[in-house]
């Protein structure tokens, strides 16, 4: 069985999309969302398609952490709320996890910007060339594998950077070049040049050794 974690804070616009396109592929999967403290109708939503609905404290890798240790399957998907999977994911992570330890996609962002292809590709081209891989880019497992490496570390930013490092040393990942679809909202609303400059100085300062916390606190 594969279980898709979604961690999710008042996602009220993106999970009804997210959870129409997983509603015809759910046979052999379970899907479990874990609410971080919504405001808004997330959890209604959720309920309303009849999927688990977790509760925890707010924080990305202390909810993705909750709906692992809650979740059945021996395979483990991570996935955003705004994140839409390709076309016959199971069989994709299931072939990959038959060879692999972990993986990941490859990404398109979505949007107007003509800068957001660029970012994806970006994206992709940094990942398969240092084995770091980021959430947009929807990371599978083994369970055993994330036990191995005692899951996400329960920082405020950069868990799947660090995540990732932990996962290296039981494996290379497997890098697919199928697509995921995430929204370029963020990019959008904040612009994108200053997204790019506000990223890169996080990630540099985050590889110098500064308090995730902290740059949590300038990320928002």
């Amino acid at each position: 069985m594969l279980s898709i974690i979604i961690p999710m804070l008042n996602e009220a616009k993106a999970l009804p999309s997210t959870l129409a396109a997983l509603a015809d592929q759910t046979s052999n999967i379970e899907l479990v969302l874990v609410d971080g403290g919504s405001s808004d109708q997330s959890v209604a939503i959720a309920l309303q398609e009849d999927v688990k609905v977790l509760s925890s404290t707010a924080g990305r890798a202390r909810q993705m952490n909750v709906g692992a240790a809650y979740a059945n399957g021996e395979y483990l998907l991570f996935l955003h709320a705004d994140t839409r999977l390709p076309a016959h994911f199971e069989s994709l992570i299931s072939t990959a996890l038959a060879q692999h330890q972990w993986g990941r996609f490859d990404v398109a962002i979505s949007g107007q910007h003509p800068m957001l292809k660029i970012i994806s590709f970006m994206m992709n081209w940094r990942s398969r060339w240092s084995g770091i891989a980021t959430g947009d880019q929807a990371l599978f497992m083994r369970r055993t594998a994330f036990k191995a490496v005692g899951g996400f570390p329960e920082q405020d930013l950069m868990e799947d950077i660090a995540l990732s490092q932990r996962l290296k040393c039981v494996g290379q990942p497997a890098c697919l070049r199928q697509k995921v679809q995430t929204s370029g909202r963020r990019w959008e609303q904040n612009g994108v040049w200053r997204t790019i400059w506000l990223m890169w100085r996080l990630r540099f300062a985050y590889w110098c050794g500064e308090c995730p916390s902290q740059l949590a606190r300038r990320y928002r």
